[in-house]
């Protein structure tokens, strides 16, 4: 910089790499558009997907996951397969994916409107576009909603004037819609499997009383999964000795929902570890997922009623 004449002109292409990647990565989304617009050169680094990869992550990472990431592939993959292949039997409205399933094709799809402007250019900077789709709300991506002491699958899409989401769910054969979700009540899919499969746990033989678990629960064999949150707890047997306690290596798999209050049929429930049993002609158990993340336990904690958090509370200083 110090050969630099007195009055001259300095342009940004002729910084050092590191210098100007370093101004790129501190720049907004909102700037490194403008940035594109200077130059060719410029255009392609702005629109670079590690840049944008940041700012996907910094804003949507908690609610975007794999299952999201691998929808927004399709699509990407899906336009480019159209433009290379002159192909004229796209929706009227430019539009992928569909809300339109019936049972038992209940995994929705993500859904993208006005899919036109994935042209060539665009669809080779994936993570600029998934922003801006996000940002204003053209793309549908799964994601699950925090409903009381459950978790439901759905379709959400961001609204940027309000900072909310819309959703859209599964019900029986038909759909549900809702507005104005907050960004608290929104989590990312933590597995793949859709609302309408059962989970293949990979934890049952290790599960011990006390572990926090979620649990796919349905009511009635035609309908979808919602996941539940749930603590395993022990055999009337057994007296709650760490030193006598056998419960983990029973055949029969006790799971407690502590949102309910004592005496209620829905406080306990017992399950095989090796089958989906229903504890009710009406309601059918589906695949469990241990929680291991402290973060993930205490989220579901906070949606306890408050006598049940202050027990927490008390039992953990303890």
């Amino acid at each position: 910089m110090e050969n630099i004449k007195k009055g001259s002109n300095i342009s940004l292409m002729n910084l050092p790499e590191s210098t100007l990647e370093c101004i790129l990565k501190r720049l907004s989304p909102i700037e490194l558009i403008k940035m594109s617009e200077v130059c060719t050169s410029l255009r392609d680094r702005c629109r670079s997907d590690h840049l944008w990869d940041n700012h996907v992550k910094k804003k949507w990472g908690r609610i975007i996951g794999d299952v999201a990431y691998k929808e927004w592939q399709w699509h990407i993959t899906t336009a480019k397969e159209e433009v290379n292949n002159l192909n004229q039997h796209s929706k009227e409205n430019g539009s992928l994916g569909s809300f339109s399933v019936v049972w038992p094709l209940l995994c929705i799809g993500s859904y993208l409107e006005e899919c036109k402007h994935l042209n060539s250019s665009l669809s080779n900077n994936s993570m600029m576009t998934l922003y801006l789709s996000l940002e204003n709300g053209k793309f549908w991506f799964p994601a699950q909603v925090y409903r009381g002491l459950l978790v439901t699958h759905a379709l959400v899409c961001y609204d940027s004037e309000t900072d909310t989401f819309q959703a859209r769910q599964q019900n029986g054969g038909s759909l549900r819609r809702g507005n104005n979700v907050q960004w608290h009540k929104l989590r990312a899919c933590p597995v793949e499997t859709s609302a309408c499969v059962r989970y293949v746990s990979d934890c049952l033989e290790d599960l011990k009383p006390g572990d926090h678990i979620e649990i796919q629960r349905r009511l009635g064999r035609q309908n979808y999964y919602d996941w539940w949150y749930g603590v395993i707890g022990h055999m009337d047997s057994c007296n709650e000795n760490e030193n006598d306690c056998r419960c983990r290596y029973c055949e029969t798999l006790i799971v407690e929902f502590k949102q309910y209050s004592q005496g209620s049929r829905m406080r306990r429930i017992k399950l095989h570890r090796k089958r989906e049993q229903c504890e009710e002609q009406a309601e059918y158990y589906g695949g469990i997922r241990k929680l291991q993340n402290e973060e993930e336990i205490e989220r579901w904690k906070k949606l306890l009623p408050l006598h049940l958090r202050k027990y927490y509370c008390e039992i953990k200083s303890t």
